[in-house]
């Protein structure tokens, strides 16, 4: 088994030398580091090279949680994908190791967590849009063309002017305009 360390900062100016000398007083022969990297995007240069070089039987050790990402969510799913692939994970401040049975209880009770506020978000949001629907309020992206705009395209589309050129004018895809045209008609002729 080889234990690999994960550190992180978000700027520049900070070090990682705490992090680094907790990992390597852990067990951890290789630190992977990112500096001046923000945990909200996954997507980063030396998570990613730590993360290809993971096999089956290794173990990802970090110092903290948020050094490995700041979205629950994400955190979760990467934690959920490297025990998929036989890889444990550990968090040195929070306790976390997934190769105990503690350890991956409170995993799974942090994963309960996030899935359980997820959940409320999703009710909220839900309950939020039907209020404002409720008040008369338009959920959504604006419409790409208005009624007056849209008629005027129909105008000219029916004087033979391509869609290609008309959707030019009104600074929309032609596939925009034609689905607006399309949905006006069946609009029209359901009434």
């Amino acid at each position: 088994m080889s234990d690999f360390g994960y550190a992180r900062v978000s700027t520049t100016e900070q070090n990682l030398d705490l992090q680094q000398t907790a990992l390597t007083t852990a067990g951890c022969r290789t630190v992977f580091t990112d500096q001046g990297v923000s945990g909200a995007d996954f997507a980063r240069p030396g998570l990613t090279k730590l993360l290809k070089k993971l096999r089956p039987g290794d173990r990802l050790t970090v110092w903290r949680l948020d050094r490995l990402g700041r979205s629950l969510f994400e955190l979760i799913r990467l934690v959920r994908e490297l025990d998929e692939h036989g890889v444990e994970f550990r968090s040195l401040s929070e306790s976390i190791d997934t190769s105990t049975s503690g350890g991956r209880l409170l995993f799974h009770l942090l994963a309960s967590m996030a899935e359980f506020e997820r959940s409320l978000v999703s009710e909220r949001t839900k309950a939020g849009m039907d209020a404002a629907r409720a008040r008369g309020s338009r959920i959504g992206r604006r419409p790409a063309l208005s009624t007056e705009q849209l008629r005027e395209a129909r105008a000219a589309v029916a004087a033979n002017r391509t869609i290609a050129e008309v959707a030019g004018e009104y600074q929309v895809h032609p596939r925009t305009l034609s689905r607006l045209l399309r949905q006006e008609t069946s609009t029209v002729h359901k009434k």
